[in-house]
């Protein structure tokens, strides 16, 4: 029975391996290790401008969101110039901190070099704006990697499946070969609205029993898990 199991297993992983030619990534909490600081600008910005500080798991759940989603989904009652400001405030204490390549999940630039080179056709799609993203790949090195990057800002915010939409309508690969790597409940239910498969990975907003729900083809515990699967 076990020899039975072990073998389906690893038949479904064969399939995997020949099932996509297009691996869209989240970038907070799936590649790099950010969203604590994350969290804690989002809980700042409501002590700097007098609101209610959301509790910790509070302001990770909203992670993936563009920012202004994020903070009205944490304060719903707050006007249109609060939520102005406290985007302001979050931005300000974002920027504040500068990252390096050593902010990446351990092992995350080898597997995006590799997937690369085995002919993998690599995109981002993420909750952050184009001038958080794109300083993130530049202080990273990883701009190179991808052949598109979408963001929140230039699109409709998750769960919304437009930026998969355009990711794919770029480079000409179809729902049935792309795949949506996510951390985060609203990664996976983008792919769900767009009708692509997804694998979640716990290294990030939620952990494994949240992403379930979503109907992920697996749960990994790191990104880098990824790649037993994928070569």
């Amino acid at each position: 029975m076990q020899f039975q199991q072990l073998n389906l297993k690893n038949k479904t992983y064969q399939k995997m391996k020949d099932r996509f030619d297009l691996i869209i990534f989240d970038w907070d909490g799936t590649l790099i290790d950010s969203i604590d600081w994350i969290a804690r600008c989002l809980q700042n910005a409501s002590t700097e401008t007098r609101h209610a500080t959301p509790d910790y798991q509070a302001a990770k759940d909203v992670i993936g969101l563009s920012i202004e989603r994020a903070i009205e989904a944490l304060y719903s009652n707050a006007k249109a110039d609060e939520v102005t400001d406290l985007v302001n405030r979050y931005e300000t204490a974002y920027f504040s901190k500068k990252i390096s390549r050593d902010d990446l999940f351990s092992g995350v630039y080898e597997m995006l070099e590799l997937l690369n080179k085995q002919g993998f056709k690599l995109a981002i799609a993420t909750g952050k704006t184009r001038e958080g993203l794109d300083e993130a790949l530049n202080a990273t090195n990883t701009l190179d990697l991808f052949c598109i990057t979408r963001c929140a800002d230039e699109t409709q915010s998750k769960p919304h499946p437009l930026m998969l939409e355009e990711i794919m309508q770029h480079t000409q690969i179809s729902s049935e070969r792309t795949l949506m790597v996510g951390d985060s409940t609203h990664d996976l239910q983008m792919a769900l609205n767009a009708s692509i498969a997804s694998i979640g990975v716990a290294s990030g907003a939620h952990d494994i029993e949240q992403l379930k729900n979503y109907q992920p083809l697996h749960c990994f515990l790191r990104p880098t898990d990824l790649l037993q699967h994928l070569l």
